[in-house]
């Protein structure tokens, strides 16, 4: 467990997972994933009381994406070893159904995390964008197959080759978040939509949950392939170099 998570069980069978690093706009370290990952294991569990899983950030910060000199330090691991890849495929298995309160910047996971929410929320101020390709990388977390299926390919190429940012009302134009809620309204307005879900029967809502999201075998091929383009994509002069601009960018500010 991290303090840079704070995860609380909530009224309703709910459990809050919390990203809270806001000097950082909640930019993920490898402790942070792994403590988001236990929440889902846990709230899978037989026997579990949790319902539903509600991921929330910071005032203005949903996650601005992995923390760069954390990623950077664990370059030498193995990617399957990776607490970002561990995280992304416990995100496709978990069976508890997921609801994202975004508030503020989503960045790269910040974005493809949402797309394996049962439901997503976002502020006036949410600002999606997925910048895969402007660092030197692929797509992650599936979203290479699961985003063309969701809003089509034409637009599904320009958020993921242009990497432009789009905000909260257009998410929900695409069909990518199901409504835009007032900042100070967010997570209780989540957490009530969590506990709507738990409060059902469990065995319907997941049959129920496992007919919409389809196959989950193409999901995880997805997954793999990915994985090891990205591994590839890490190596690449190109890469290395917007890894290097970004760090230095930091330390000129500090």
């Amino acid at each position: 467990m991290t303090e840079l998570v704070t995860i609380t069980r909530e009224p309703g069978g709910v459990c809050l997972v919390r990203m809270t690093r806001p000097e950082k706009k909640n930019a993920l370290t490898g402790a942070m994933y792994d403590a988001m990952r236990e929440a889902l294991v846990a709230a899978d569990r037989e026997g579990s009381e949790i319902g539903a899983v509600v991921f929330a950030g910071v005032e203005g910060a949903f996650t601005a994406g992995n923390d760069i000199a954390d990623f950077v330090a664990r370059a030498s691991q193995s990617v399957g070893e990776a607490p970002s890849l561990r995280f992304i495929r416990q995100l496709a298995v978990t069976r508890t159904p997921m609801v994202a309160a975004v508030d503020g910047i989503a960045v790269g996971i910040g974005t493809t995390l949402t797309l394996h929410c049962d439901l997503v929320y976002a502020t006036p101020r949410a600002l999606f964008r997925m910048p895969f390709v402007d660092l030197g990388l692929v797509p992650e977390a599936g979203s290479s197959y699961l985003l063309p299926r969701r809003i089509g390919t034409a637009k599904a190429t320009e958020l993921l080759m242009l990497a432009e940012p789009f905000g909260g009302d257009e998410a929900v134009r695409l069909g990518l978040a199901n409504a835009v809620v007032p900042a100070d309204a967010l997570v209780e307005h989540a957490l009530a939509q969590g506990a709507k879900l738990a409060a059902k029967p469990r065995a319907a809502l997941a049959a129920t949950r496992a007919l919409i999201r389809g196959d989950h075998a193409a999901v995880a091929a997805a997954m793999d392939a990915e994985a090891q383009a990205f591994d590839a994509a890490l190596r690449t002069p190109e890469a290395q170099a917007a890894f290097r601009a970004f760090l230095d960018k930091g330390r000129a500010r500090a």
